[in-house]
C-alpha cells in the first residue's frame, strides 16, 4: 500500500483509540473497515507497533478493561505526531484534488504568498537528525546584524508560525540547546562527523513549559487572562497551551489559566490580542503589557 495509505490507516487508528472506551482489536479493524481499509488481524498489530516504534506514541494494551490507550503522558511526540498527521493527510487531500482538476489551486488560499525561504534545508537537517550527523552552515543574527560560521549537533526541527527552526548542541558535550530559525541559514553542508545523542537529553520537553521557540531559564509561572466573550470561543476552540484551563466562562468573560515560562512569543500573542485579552496575573506581566499599551498610546499622540 502506498505512504498515504499507511498515513490515513495510522489516522484512524490513533483517532479510534483516543476516543476512549479502550477498544479491542476488533473494534480498530471494525473501524478502520468501516472507513474502508481492509486488513488482517497481524498488519493492525505491525500498524500499532510501527507507531509505537518509530513515532514514540505509547499505545498500551490494558488487560484489565481488555483494549488499547494511548499514554500521552509517556508519549513526549503525541501532538507534533496528530500535527504530522493533519500536515500529511491535508497534503494527500489537496493532492488528490488537483489530480481530479488542475483548477483546484484556484479555491486554495495558503497563509503564505511565497516559499519559505529556507524550505530546502530541512531535507538534509532531517537526514543529519536521523543519522546523528554534524552540519556546518552560516547563520544571520537579526540582533547583532551579522554572519556566524556555525557548528550543529542537531536534534529536533520545530515549526512555528510558518516558519522552521532547528534546535541542537554546539559542542558535543554541552547540555543547552540552541535554536537556529532555517530561513536564515545558508551555506549548509552535511558533514561525514558522526556524533552520539545523549540520550538524557530531550529537547521536546523544552517547548511543552512555552509558546513558540525561545525558552527563558526562569521558572513556570501562573498566567490568568481574561478574554471578551467573543474572543473567548475562539481561545476555547484553539487554546493557547496544553495546560490552558478555563476558571469562568459565561457571557461577559472566558478567564484562563496557563501554567507557563513568560518570553517573547507569549507576550507578543496578547499583543495581538491586546483590546481583547486583559493580564490578571501575574503582576509583573500585567505592568509590563501597561507599559506597552502606553507606549503605543504615546506613538499615536
Amino acid at each position: 500500500m502506498s505512504r498515504q495509505g499507511t498515513i490515513k490507516r495510522y489516522t484512524l487508528i490513533i483517532e479510534r483509540i483516543n476516543r476512549g472506551l479502550y477498544p479491542t482489536l476488533k473494534e480498530i479493524e471494525t473501524y478502520l473497515f468501516d472507513h474502508g481499509f481492509e486488513i488482517s488481524k497481524r498488519t493492525l498489530q505491525r500498524n500499532i507497533e510501527q507507531i509505537r516504534d518509530e513515532f514514540g506514541i505509547e499505545i498500551i494494551y490494558d488487560q484489565e478493561k481488555k483494549g488499547y490507550f494511548i499514554d500521552k503522558e509517556n508519549s513526549i511526540q503525541f501532538n507534533s505526531f496528530l500535527r504530522f498527521l493533519e500536515i500529511a493527510n491535508t497534503a494527500e487531500l489537496i493532492t488528490e484534488s488537483i489530480k481530479d482538476s488542475k483548477k483546484t489551486l484556484e479555491y486554495i488560499s495558503f497563509d503564505n504568498d511565497g516559499i519559505l525561504k529556507g524550505i530546502s534545508n530541512l531535507k538534509i537537517l532531517l537526514q543529519a537528525i536521523k543519522e546523528q550527523k554534524v552540519v556546518t552552515f552560516t547563520h544571520y543574527n537579526f540582533d547583532q546584524g551579522n554572519y556566524k560560521e556555525r557548528k550543529l549537533y542537531p536534534y529536533l526541527l520545530k515549526e512555528y508560525l510558518n516558519r522552521w527552526y532547528v534546535i541542537g548542541l554546539q559542542e558535543k558535550d554541552n547540555t543547552n540547546f540552541r535554536t537556529f530559525g532555517i530561513d536564515r541559514i545558508s551555506n549548509l553542508t552535511l558533514t561525514t562527523e558522526v556524533f552520539v545523542r545523549n540520550q538524557e537529553l530531550h529537547p521536546q520537553s523544552l517547548f511543552s513549559s512555552i509558546i513558540g521557540v525561545i525558552y527563558p531559564e526562569e521558572n513556570i509561572q501562573e498566567v490568568v487572562l481574561k478574554f471578551t466573550p467573543f474572543q473567548g470561543k475562539y481561545i476555547k476552540t484553539l487554546p493557547l497551551h496544553h495546560s490552558q484551563e478555563i476558571l469562568i466562562d459565561n457571557d461577559k468573560e472566558l478567564t484562563i489559566r496557563l501554567w507557563i515560562k513568560i518570553n517573547y512569543e507569549l507576550k507578543q500573542r496578547l499583543l495581538m490580542l491586546i483590546d481583547q485579552v486583559e493580564v490578571l496575573k501575574p503582576i509583573a506581566l500585567r505592568d509590563e503589557m501597561k507599559q506597552v499599551l502606553t507606549k503605543t498610546l504615546n506613538n499615536y499622540n
